[in-house]
């Protein structure tokens, strides 16, 4: 009975030290050399790859019309603990009224909204190690609408690889959801190359559809330059720019090829559409304003002033020539006790998602 454990000790280490598992170690040891030599850093996400222009620059998740006002109370720093009441009259997609509550720490986010309709949203990321996290999201509104989103992302040295489902389901008996797996590489300092593959199935009685998608991204000393080729024809591509310390330009282009892929999720009609949009951002020392025309003819700006410490106002409006209107959007933020916390605990807050 003694000899068992030493016999199966040997036969494991048999698995990791015979010739081909060492040829392999070896392989992988002066891969990881020669990758670790030329100096690459992490490329971000393909679903992030034009964020310079998309997300810092022009004004798609910034722009709003009505008023607005938002009162933030800060309870602590270490943790990051804070409520907010957001009103709005005269805006579109924007509730009357929406509570906020948020909580982060190293490892936890988690956030929720709910609104005067009893719409929820809530969000809950976990980080099980420094580069490995996991994002949930759940949308639960009245009628029997909701949506969930789960999303495990994974941060290396040189790639990101994520993979993402929403409303996954196996109750009717097969699976059914939207599911996208998605991998960005370093190949060079500057150079990073991409994939993107969805697997798509509404119902058991409809086939499921699937689409694959590639991406680029050129990093400069002071300019960025991505493209995405989606499989139904779909081109995007952008250009960032710094033009100086306190000003950034960017080029956003859209052309949508339909029909190029046949019948499925990601084919339709005939014929073709694009959207070209050029837009500047500059920072000032109290403030940052945006401005972006587009070939549709709509003209947008959005400034954002600190008047105090703890009060902000925002500014937005957008002119569509070409419909002939015009939206107009003033916003005042409100952010009480966050300043003397941060006085108290010499630290500002720590949000790591």
């Amino acid at each position: 009975m003694s000899l068992m454990p030493l016999e199966k000790e040997s036969s494991l280490e048999f698995l990791f030290s015979n010739p081909v598992a060492t040829a392999l170690s070896e392989t992988y040891g002066s891969f990881s050399e020669r990758r670790a030599a030329l100096g690459l850093s992490n490329p971000g996400t393909v679903e992030n790859i034009a964020r310079e222009v998309q997300r810092d620059v022009l004004l798609n998740n910034y722009t709003f019309s009505g008023l607005r006002a938002d009162l933030t109370k800060a309870f602590s720093m270490a943790p990051l603990f804070q409520v907010s009441h957001a009103f709005s009259m005269g805006s579109q997609g924007l509730p009357p009224y929406t509570f906020a509550a948020l909580f982060g720490t190293n490892k936890i986010f988690m956030q929720g909204n709910v609104d005067n309709e009893g719409q929820l949203s809530t969000r809950f990321n976990y980080r099980w190690t420094p580069s490995l996290v996991t994002k949930t999201q759940i949308q639960i509104a009245p009628g029997n609408q909701s949506m969930a989103q789960f999303d495990n992302e994974y941060t290396g040295s040189d790639f990101t690889a994520s993979l993402k489902t929403l409303n996954p389901s196996i109750i009717d008996g097969g699976l059914t959801g939207i599911f996208i797996g998605s991998y960005l590489q370093a190949i060079t300092p500057s150079l990073a190359l991409g994939l993107e593959a969805i697997w798509q199935r509404t119902a058991l009685n409809q086939g499921p559809d699937t689409a694959l998608s590639y991406c680029a991204k050129y990093k400069g000393s002071d300019w960025v330059a991505s493209a995405q080729l989606a499989a139904g024809g779909a081109i995007n591509t952008s250009y960032w720019r710094r033009l100086t310390d306190k000003v950034e330009a960017g080029v956003d282009l859209n052309l949508q090829f339909a029909g190029l892929s046949g019948a499925g999720m990601m084919g339709g009609g005939g014929g073709k559409e694009g959207v070209t949009t050029i837009g500047a951002k500059y920072d000032f020392r109290m403030s940052t304003f945006r401005a972006q025309v587009d070939s549709t003819g709509k003209l947008s700006c959005l400034l954002e002033k600190r008047v105090a410490p703890m009060v902000q106002l925002t500014f937005a409006s957008e002119m569509d020539h070409v419909n002939q209107s015009a939206k107009i959007g003033l916003a005042v933020s409100i952010e009480a006790g966050g300043e003397e916390l941060q006085e108290q605990t010499g630290a500002p807050a720590q949000i790591p998602f």
